[in-house]
């Protein structure tokens, strides 16, 4: 129900973006709204409910997803799940959110074309 209700929404707010991804069984495509937040490179999303959602175990099995956020639409790869308590490894409005909600997970991925950039500079 939240998910209807927020997902429009998530597209555009700060903070918030919509995880498009393909079912692992299913093939189907489906929209699941996050908190998500900026880093060098790529995004951190709150996993506010927990690692073994659906959505993460397809984002982490496809290798990837496409993120709406911001009205743009961005691929990014290589999701690492971690845990991290004391939430010391992003944003204040990360931090904010992980103790607020009791988040301890977190999904950080990487903007596609960003690792190639990282690539090419340590190359010169």
């Amino acid at each position: 129900m939240t998910n209807h209700v927020v997902r429009p929404a998530a597209r555009y707010l700060p903070g918030f973006g919509v995880v498009v991804h393909t079912g692992r069984k299913t093939g189907r495509r489906y929209h699941t709204p996050v908190n998500v937040f900026r880093r060098d490179g790529g995004y951190v999303i709150a996993l506010t409910y927990g690692p073994d959602a659906d959505w993460v175990r397809n984002v982490r099995s496809a290798g990837g997803c496409t993120l709406e956020t911001r009205g743009r639409a961005l691929r990014l790869t290589r999701p690492r799940l971690y845990r991290s308590d004391e939430h010391l490894d992003g944003p204040l409005s990360l931090r904010a959110v992980g103790r607020l909600a009791s988040v301890a997970y977190f999904l950080d991925l990487t903007e596609d074309g960003a690792a190639d950039e990282t690539q090419r500079r340590s190359a010169s």
